[in-house]
């Protein structure tokens, strides 16, 4: 009877024990290069406030925002590796990683926002974000980054001419240096970190962003030029690390996954509010923001679009995100 008692003390303890660990809490850090209050950061607190509910307070996702945890390149590689759980990050600098990013990076796939949402929101996009996994991540959501358009301290660019031997920074990313060199341009690969004072020093004479990237940077004091070309529609990306993401459970994994798809609305949303009150602020204290004629620098794209689109399966995937209505 004894022997009885005593087993039966050690298996609840060893209940006990097992119920302790399961609950135990677990906390996510996730990375942004963008500051404290951008839409994106935003979005992953907002995507941590609802995990936390969703778990009685057991998962945690502590943001580091304004890149204190490295450029986006540096935080890939370290979200593959698993010192990063989870990475907020533009498409960009998967292109050499993942054809099918590269695909939805091309310049002008997208015919506007509203396109780019409807593509990426469908079947689509959930087969790009699929394709990171044999990369050692876990596609969760899609956000809204705008258009990017470029901007400089010389001169208005109202043409395709007047961008002949500019020096503009780009993402590191094939597809992106291409472009530039596809108008004319001097494509210049460089961390976000290090352009504003590239430009201020003439080491490059402008780079390509959207708008609230050019209020927020800085880079508008110092490139007062900001010409709406708006050549890329590159969606942004939530990834979380496959290590990190295979030491959950299913049912939380279900639940990090369904929070940051429940982000998108909420992302989007912040994101209209801060291109338009960007552009707002940047002309009020001094830039000079133009239009363009865009059919010219489409028209610049077909050797871009021949060079990555380049397999039967990519340019099906083109003529699939170009069918989307």
């Amino acid at each position: 009877m004894k022997s009885l008692r005593t087993t039966v003390a050690a298996l609840a303890v060893l209940a006990a024990s097992a119920s302790a660990a399961f609950a135990q809490e677990i906390t996510l850090r996730s990375s942004d290069t963008h500051p404290d209050g951008y839409p994106t950061v935003e979005a992953v607190k907002h995507v941590g406030e609802l995990v936390k509910e969703r778990t009685d307070g057991r998962i945690t996702i502590e943001v580091f925002h304004s890149a204190q945890l490295g450029e986006e390149k540096d935080t890939i590689e370290q979200t593959q590796f698993g010192v990063i759980d989870m990475n907020r990050v533009s498409l960009g600098p998967f292109n050499n990683l993942i054809p099918e990013t590269a695909v939805v990076s091309l310049p002008y796939i997208f015919r506007d926002a509203e396109h780019m949402h409807r593509v990426m929101d469908g079947p689509i996009g959930d087969e790009i974000l699929a394709a990171f996994e044999p990369h050692g991540l876990i596609g969760l959501a899609f956000y809204d980054s705008g258009a990017r358009s470029f901007y400089n301290s010389e001169k208005p660019i109202e043409s395709v001419e007047d961008l002949e031997g500019m020096k503009f920074r780009v993402m590191q990313s094939d597809v992106f240096v291409d472009m530039v060199d596809a108008l004319g341009g001097d494509a210049t690969p460089m961390p976000y970190g290090e352009v504003y004072s590239a430009i201020e020093t003439g080491v490059i004479d402008g780079a390509e962003n959207n708008p609230p990237s050019y209020q927020t940077s800085g880079h508008a004091e110092v490139a007062g030029y900001y010409s709406l070309d708006e050549h890329l529609i590159v969606p942004e990306v939530l990834v979380m690390s496959k290590t990190r993401w295979d030491q959950l459970s299913p049912e939380d994994q279900e639940v990090i996954r369904q929070a940051a798809q429940d982000s998108v609305s909420v992302q989007r949303e912040l994101w209209a509010e801060a291109e338009k009150a960007a552009l707002e602020e940047v002309i009020a204290n001094g830039a000079q923001v133009n239009e363009i004629d865009k059919q010219p620098f489409i028209d610049a794209m077909a050797p871009v679009y021949e060079k990555y689109a380049n397999t039967p399966e990519l340019q099906d995937l083109v003529e699939r995100i170009q069918a989307v209505e």
